[in-house]
């Protein structure tokens, strides 16, 4: 039967976001779904303060609908969607960047749903909680205060953290084109820029989040390395794949390295497409 990929995207972004990636896939011969996570895609917030010309004081205490979400309303959300695709035939679940959260997450509570699971340079937590790694040598180069004339509000008066995308702001561009998309033209990394929503939700998950080797670790899975990703760096998506083969010997992660920056393989999906082709026919 054919398998179905699922989509899940990463902080800030939306189902959107995986279109060119969709298309690549279906030319091939493959289906897919994008997922856009609670208070995501046309779930999100875009308030008037948010459009030109920028009310700015407006926009840092503007209510959002992304308040309140939890990482368990993720998880629950993506498993509804899994059930869905998994009465259809074998599903493959891929996750970019934050997104590993939340399939983590699902992997830990719903293993039968999920017939391979693969990380795109994304979040796998597995010795430590997600925001534990930002202090771990791995992460010594990534500067979150790099975006924060770019942050809108305070987060933990809105309930959420609010970034100004339509910012005009030149060091605030910068600093996003070289976490994200590096080697991108400007012209793609501010196409990208626009396709992001301002909120995202706080719940990054704890210790029982984390990668569990009784549930997850009976999924077989796979970690595609994106070899110039800055806000997710090669040396910690190295460790999260060692965490991750120490907590399941016997299941290891198959390895694929892609060249290109955090966003590069959304844009430019062929390469990706191919590799998510070869998991396809090992499943049918």
């Amino acid at each position: 039967m054919q398998p179905t990929f699922v989509l899940v995207h990463g902080a800030f972004a939306n189902s959107f976001s995986f279109a060119p990636l969709q298309a690549e896939l279906g030319l091939l011969g493959h289906r897919s779904v994008a997922v856009d996570l609670p208070g995501h895609g046309f779930g999100a917030t875009y308030t008037p303060a948010y459009q030109a010309p920028q009310d700015l004081e407006g926009l840092a205490t503007s209510p959002g609908a992304i308040k309140g979400v939890t990482l368990a309303d993720n998880a629950a959300h993506l498993i509804g969607i899994l059930e869905r695709a998994k009465r259809n035939g074998p599903v493959i679940l891929v996750a970019h960047s934050r997104g590993g959260i939340t399939a983590t997450a699902a992997a830990n509570l719903r293993p039968d749903l999920i017939d391979h699971i693969v990380y795109v340079s994304a979040w796998c937590p597995v010795t430590l909680d997600v925001g534990d790694y930002y202090a771990e040598p791995e992460m010594a180069g990534v500067d979150p205060a790099a975006f924060a004339s770019a942050l809108a509000g305070n987060p933990a008066d809105l309930g959420l953290l609010r970034v100004n995308f339509r910012t005009a702001n030149p060091d605030a561009l910068a600093a996003f084109k070289a976490a994200f998309f590096a080697d991108g033209t400007d012209e793609q990394f501010l196409t990208f820029l626009n396709t992001f929503q301002p909120d995202e939700n706080l719940d990054a998950g704890g210790s029982a989040d984390r990668a569990q080797a009784a549930t997850w670790g009976r999924i077989p899975k796979t970690y595609i390395r994106l070899l110039d990703d800055a806000s997710l760096p090669l040396a910690l998506q190295d460790r999260l794949i060692r965490e991750g083969n120490a907590l399941t010997p016997d299941n290891p992660y198959d390895v694929h390295t892609l060249e290109g920056s955090h966003l590069k393989w959304l844009v430019d999906p062929v390469p990706a497409a191919r590799v998510l082709g070869e998991l396809a026919a090992l499943e049918r």
